[in-house]
């Protein structure tokens, strides 16, 4: 099988990838625009995702994934080889990156002010992502929050929605016409597709923000809309929790969520309607937010 070499340009970093996964360069092709593939900018981070072993080619075929040689991860299924291309990045990002103090968390932008939503899996945290950034809101990240050291500041990772079993048939519900990819069926997390955000996402993916606000999202399905104040405290602890360089990041990633607890507004919003959480940011977040 030949191997296509492709340079994906997602700022801050661009990407080397070597693939003879045919489904991986079909899915980079549906779900990236063209202003992100074949970039001609310095690679950061170099990687592959290649077809398994001997019989693994041809008998329930694997896809394998490497970067600089190192495979963090188990053989999986063909069918989830995009899927796998996609933790990949976040891998790379999330162990080697330390310019940028990381959060897990999807980042939000309107009106020039930015929310982060930390939450862990199972905490309805893409589906929402999904649903601001197709009513309006700018998509910076949804997987991670890439804080500037010492300030506010987050700076746009703009990569496909990463969407879940049931959220899945309720994403391609509400867009139709939207760029899905194929399904990665049976992971360790169900089923999985990505979606391609709205344009305005893409255009505007070096554009920074200003955090004004810090939103722990909690789906709940028989919960009413619930927002508690979080004190800073509280906060903070719910936030470092969330971060995946913390510790590595000494002094200065201490004094960065610090700063960003005491400059935010702090919330904890249980809630089973994406839509009446979303009226709640606009009218009694954003509107009180200074940046």
């Amino acid at each position: 099988m030949t191997f296509s070499q492709q340079f994906l340009s997602i700022p801050p970093f661009c990407f080397e990838l070597s693939t003879d996964v045919p489904l991986v360069s079909k899915n980079i092709r549906n779900i990236y625009p063209q202003s992100v593939i074949n970039s001609s900018d310095c690679p950061d981070y170099f990687f592959a995702v290649q077809y398994g072993n001997g019989l693994r080619r041809i008998i329930r075929p694997q896809a394998r994934f490497f970067s600089d040689q190192h495979e963090p991860f188990k053989p999986i299924s063909l069918d989830c080889s995009f899927a796998l291309l996609e933790w990949g990045m976040n891998w790379c990002i999330a162990t080697q990156e330390m310019r940028f103090v990381i959060v897990h968390a999807a980042v939000l932008e309107k009106d020039g002010k930015a929310i982060l939503f930390p939450a862990p899996p199972g905490s309805g945290k893409s589906t929402l992502t999904a649903w601001l950034a197709f009513h309006g809101w700018r998509l910076l990240s949804d997987e991670m929050a890439l804080l500037l050291p010492g300030s506010q500041t987050v700076v746009p990772f703009v990569r496909p929605i990463c969407l879940k079993n049931n959220s899945i048939t309720l994403a391609k519900s509400w867009f139709p016409d939207a760029r899905f990819s194929t399904i990665a069926r049976n992971t360790h997390k169900g089923d999985v597709v990505h979606l391609s955000p709205p344009a305005h996402s893409w255009e505007n993916n070096r554009v920074p923000a200003q955090v004004v606000a810090i939103v722990f999202p909690k789906y709940q399905q028989e919960q009413p809309l619930t927002v508690t104040q979080l004190n800073q405290a509280q906060a903070f602890s719910a936030l470092a929790e969330n971060a995946f360089n913390f510790s590595l990041g000494g002094q200065a990633g201490f004094e960065t969520i610090v700063k960003l607890v005491e400059k935010s507004q702090c919330y904890e919003a249980c809630y089973n309607d994406v839509a009446e959480l979303e009226e709640f940011l606009t009218q009694d977040v954003l509107p009180y937010a200074n940046i």
